[in-house]
């Protein structure tokens, strides 16, 4: 159908709609009661609005989702609505049900009804579309003459409507059937029900046709974020769907870089700093090309953010820098390019190099909040070189540590593969450095129940433990890693939706503000819901003084900071063991009496004993590595 034909049949409906409701000739009958009523103009203008809702454009439109019970309507809508508000985008999502337990829960289900109901909607739809809010509308709305009144409605204001057909077969929708209203409507139960008992009429010309079947919610929600971009009703973004840019260089370009690193001015890196040019090389602090030059460097030490060309920001917590000494800044002052060595092996070259004043005070004051030797990182960081050099990284291949371990350390590309090789929907990341118990996978349980809920199919869980340097009384690496593979041996977790990755990044301890790179890192993997545990970045105080970091104030800051709009903050729910039935539970405050808070410390001093833990705590095997670890760290120190 042309656009021509669409406009004459949307006027042709629109005027038995008019004589319907109102009568030949436009008397009030039903729609419009009041009469002593004028329209009153506003003052300030679409452009206005926009201005104030910080965008240039106006962008105030109405997705009109459309189809069966069950369709899929309501998760991609909400999808959208996430996508858009992640992006910036004032957007609002109406869905039928929720309508109808509020502004319509008068209305039932007659073709009355119905229609009254389509066009209140409609007319709620204008309003949010008006003041510059892109309004998603999720309705079975079966009647093609409803929903061209509610274009009507907008198309009368001047406001884009779009029309979204999601094509999904009756078969699979009731064999979906999240709600049982195809049984019920099958078993006579329910009356009129649409598919069933009552036609649905198909759009004959929608902007759009989905047809969900063998595709995702974000490859759904992907057409019509399409579709919004090539109407201008939303600007076109760069996707990382289909990965971040790294650092590597290949063929050519890489054999002439190895002969030329060969006749650079060399600077020898330590293993702390070969780890931050695997986590630069692989993409993890993307859009970060190298060791963060000085203005960069500032932003993340006092901005927590990076502002990209367009004007947008980055999330950016923590500086990523290399630190020379006096006499290497001195010496390399004014070289075009440098040759990064790493047990006397060039492993990439420096370009464009730049000096400037390693501040160490002034950097472990803004990240970590103290400026104290007894702190781990910070006594590195004091003992590190009083400049600093930054430039873009050319890293000739993959780093390797060759401890058994590099098949789990999966760069975010190859993450981002792996969960389209799973089928994921959704991927939510839970990051952590110590040990699984039974109350950490108890939470992450319940994400997963919750994202089914929601109306994901495939959500995929993001086992991610630290492997870059940890402080010396941290459980290794490769005992962690070992034990988490127990944990989903024993299928305390879902190994079929499970993915165990090494994250690479060090551990600098430095609380809230560390907390937001790990979520980055994660959203630059792809994850786009992150799990948040008590005090997931911090440690004791160096004094002695209890915890350097309000335990709670991770979790806070995250859901406040700028930069990570793709990303869902999942709570951290309090789990302690359960007396009263020999599990882990959430802690539930009105029988307190049952819950044992089994400490770290007490953790550790039962694995050093050989003791076993209250049946529930932990995976059995799971329990017996760490305890095997633990005892043999009491055997080293009995014999010293």
């Amino acid at each position: 159908m042309s656009l021509e034909e669409r406009n004459r049949k949307v006027a042709e409906t629109f005027e038995k709609f008019k004589i319907d409701q109102w009568g030949k000739d436009g008397a009030v009958k039903c729609a419009q009661v009041a009469t002593n009523v004028v329209e009153q103009k506003h003052q300030v203008s679409r452009a206005k609005r926009s201005k104030a809702l910080g965008s240039r454009a106006f962008r105030g439109s109405t997705v009109w989702f459309t189809g069966l019970s069950g369709a899929g309507k309501t998760s991609i809508a909400f999808a959208l609505e996430a996508y858009l508000v992640s992006k910036g985008i004032p957007a609002y999502g109406l869905d039928g049900d929720n309508i109808r337990t509020g502004l319509n829960k008068n209305l039932g289900f007659s073709k009355e009804d119905r229609e009254e109901n389509i066009r209140r909607v409609a007319e709620v739809a204008k309003l949010f579309a008006d003041s510059g809010v892109v309004c998603l509308c999720s309705f079975v709305s079966p009647f093609a003459e409803d929903r061209e009144v509610a274009r009507r409605i907008h198309t009368d204001s001047q406001l884009p409507f779009f029309e979204v057909f999601i094509d999904t077969p009756l078969e699979i929708c009731e064999q979906r059937d999240t709600k049982g209203l195809y049984k019920k409507a099958r078993e006579g139960q329910i009356k009129g029900f649409t598919g069933i008992t009552q036609e649905y009429e198909r759009p004959e010309a929608p902007e759009l046709v989905i047809q969900t079947v063998g595709q995702t919610i974000e490859e759904s929600t992907m057409e019509v974020i399409a579709l919004l971009e090539s109407q201008g009703i939303i600007p076109r973004y760069e996707t990382k769907s289909q990965g971040v840019e790294e650092l590597f260089i290949y063929g050519n370009r890489l054999s002439s870089a190895i002969e030329e690193a060969a006749t650079l001015p060399q600077i020898q890196i330590t293993n702390l700093d070969l780890q931050w040019v695997q986590v630069l090389s692989e993409g993890w602090a993307y859009p970060l090309k190298g060791f963060m030059r000085e203005t960069e460097y500032l932003q993340a030490l006092h901005s927590n953010c990076l502002t990209l060309p367009d004007g947008s920001l980055v999330n950016q917590s923590v500086p990523v820098v290399l630190p020379v000494e006096e006499n290497v800044k001195e010496q390399l002052s004014g070289a075009t390019a440098i040759s990064l060595v790493h047990n006397g092996r060039s492993v990439a070259i420096l370009r464009s190099p730049e000096f400037y004043p390693h501040r160490k005070q002034e950097r472990c004051s803004r990240q970590y909040g103290i400026y104290h030797t007894g702190h781990p990182y910070i006594k590195m960081i004091e003992e590190s070189g009083d400049w600093l050099v930054g430039g873009n990284l050319e890293v000739f291949e993959r780093i390797r540590w060759n401890d058994g371990l590099d098949s789990y350390r999966l760069t975010p590309n190859e993450l981002r593969q792996k969960f389209r090789e799973l089928k994921a929907d959704a991927v939510f990341a839970f990051q952590l450095r110590n040990p699984i118990h039974n109350g950490h996978a108890l939470l992450m349980q319940d994400t997963h129940r919750q994202l089914v809920e929601r109306g994901f199919k495939k959500p995929v869980l993001l086992l991610h433990p630290l492997g870059g340097w940890t402080k010396d009384d941290d459980v290794p690496l490769e005992v962690r890693i070992n034990q988490h593979k127990a944990v989903l041996s024993e299928g305390v977790l879902d190994p079929e939706t499970t993915v165990l990755a090494i994250f690479p990044s060090p551990m600098m301890y430095a609380g809230p503000t560390e907390v937001q790179w790990h979520a980055k890192c994660r959203m630059n993997a792809g994850a786009n819901h992150y799990i948040v545990g008590r005090d997931p970045a911090g440690m004791p105080h160096p004094d002695g003084k209890g915890d350097l970091y309000d335990p709670r104030h991770g979790a806070m800051v995250l859901k406040m900071a700028p930069g990570l709009n793709e990303l869902e903050i999942i709570p951290f729910r309090v789990a302690a063991y359960d007396t009263s039935v020999g599990k882990m539970a959430f802690f539930d405050p009105t029988r307190k009496e049952d819950f044992d808070f089994i400490s770290g410390t007490r953790m550790r001093g039962l694995a050093k004993a050989g003791k076993e833990p209250p049946k529930g705590f932990m995976a059995p095997s799971a329990w017996k590595i760490l305890s095997e670890y633990y005892q043999s760290l009491k055997s080293k120190m009995d014999t010293n």
